[in-house]
């Protein structure tokens, strides 16, 4: 996610919690928060400051709403207790005063966590209430899972969805509190690539299914690792991204390279290759001029784009077809399965390109996450 600029706000942390949270201490991760939306911890000359509890977590939308709040005004938890403000610096020492009360000056607006954001996150495609919860040792577990559920994208593949997030949970609990980087995890899984693709390439397709799974599992961890201890940086998304947009296509050429190592030749190599790699280019088209012509993510439109997603044939919808394929003994069908599904889901999401732009004459497309009603 980019960070939000907002010129002239500066951030405090009030109070004091020992507690760590992925393996973070309080004011370490208020202040990322902060920072991240352009509210850097003491910044000089600020002409507003946004003030947190040391003893609270709050959701990184509600953090975004008081750096982004013109008018003076108190985050208000559900018991009452105020846990946040931003207010001019004028108001700051007496806001300051309050705020370490648990209490709000009498002149400032006050308002709940609905109010401060609406919980629609359109970077991780998903809807759900913003989180504020009060940082005790009893909490603390409740919270980590809260703080890692935030992380995780609502819509993506049937893999990602429903078999990583429990692991993954686990891995990146280690991993923040061994300090292994988002990039270091990053390069492992590149690694995993190099080791999936020779493995394909050479016919060894157990071998590389064996290097090909804890590749998608490492790309999910180095993302979760990255939003949790909010270290995210542009130099990781390009490795990140990068590595998961170029690589497929390649480990499906070296899958059909190695098809007559194994025995089993395709009739048309050539044929079956240029369909998938040519879908699975003009899929990342189709994804553009949907984004371009409708302003969302085309997955995210309507329920049946978000369910579709988990399916469509991406790395491990299609990593699920080769396994299966080799698990029966035949590497050549599941290929030919994959350049299948890889036409037909190009044929969907062309159809749905087409009937978004019938449906936008009656007025503006709106996701299906985005609205109230869902």
């Amino acid at each position: 996610m980019s960070p939000t600029s907002a010129s002239g706000v500066g951030g405090r942390v009030v109070g004091f919690s020992d507690l760590r949270i992925w393996s973070l201490d309080s004011r370490t991760r208020l202040g990322r928060q902060l920072a991240r939306f352009g509210a850097p911890l003491d910044q000089p000359g600020a002409a507003r400051q946004v003030l947190l509890r040391a003893d609270w977590v709050l959701d990184d939308a509600l953090v975004r709403g008081l750096v982004a709040a013109r008018d003076d005004v108190a985050l208000i938890a559900p018991d009452g207790r105020c846990v946040a403000m931003s207010v001019t610096v004028s108001r700051q020492p007496e806001a300051e005063a309050a705020l370490d009360r648990s209490e709000a000056p009498a002149e400032v607006r006050r308002a709940t966590a609905a109010d401060l954001a609406d919980g629609y996150n359109d970077a991780l495609r998903k809807r759900e209430p913003p989180f504020l919860m009060p940082l005790t040792a009893e909490n603390l577990d409740a919270i980590e899972r809260r703080v890692f559920g935030a992380s995780y994208k609502g819509v993506t593949d049937i893999v990602t969805l429903y078999l990583w997030p429990a692991p993954a949970r686990a891995v990146t609990r280690w991993c923040a509190a061994l300090g292994v980087t988002p990039n270091q995890v990053t390069s492992a899984s590149f690694v995993l690539v190099l080791l999936a693709m020779w493995a394909f390439w050479t016919g060894h397709y157990g071998w590389g299914l064996l290097a090909a799974w804890p590749m998608t599992f490492l790309d999910t961890v180095d993302g979760k690792l990255a939003r949790v201890t909010l270290t995210s940086s542009k130099l990781g998304n390009v490795f990140d991204h990068g590595i998961d947009l170029i690589h497929p296509p390649f480990w499906w050429w070296a899958w059909i390279v190695g098809l007559p190592a194994a025995h089993l030749p395709l009739p048309e190599p050539g044929l079956v290759l240029g369909v998938i790699v040519a879908g699975y280019v003009l899929q990342r088209i189709e994804e553009g001029i949907f984004m371009a012509g409708f302003g969302m993510d085309m997955h995210v439109w309507q329920r049946f784009d978000s369910r579709f997603r988990l399916i469509t044939a991406r790395r491990n919808p299609n990593l699920i077809i080769l396994t299966l394929a080799v698990l029966v003994g035949r590497p050549d069908w599941g290929i030919v399965i994959v350049a299948i599904w890889v036409a037909l889901c190009l044929l969907v999401h062309a159809l749905r390109i087409v009937q978004a732009a019938l449906a936008r004459r009656h007025g503006p497309l709106r996701s299906w996450l985005a609205s109230s009603a869902s």
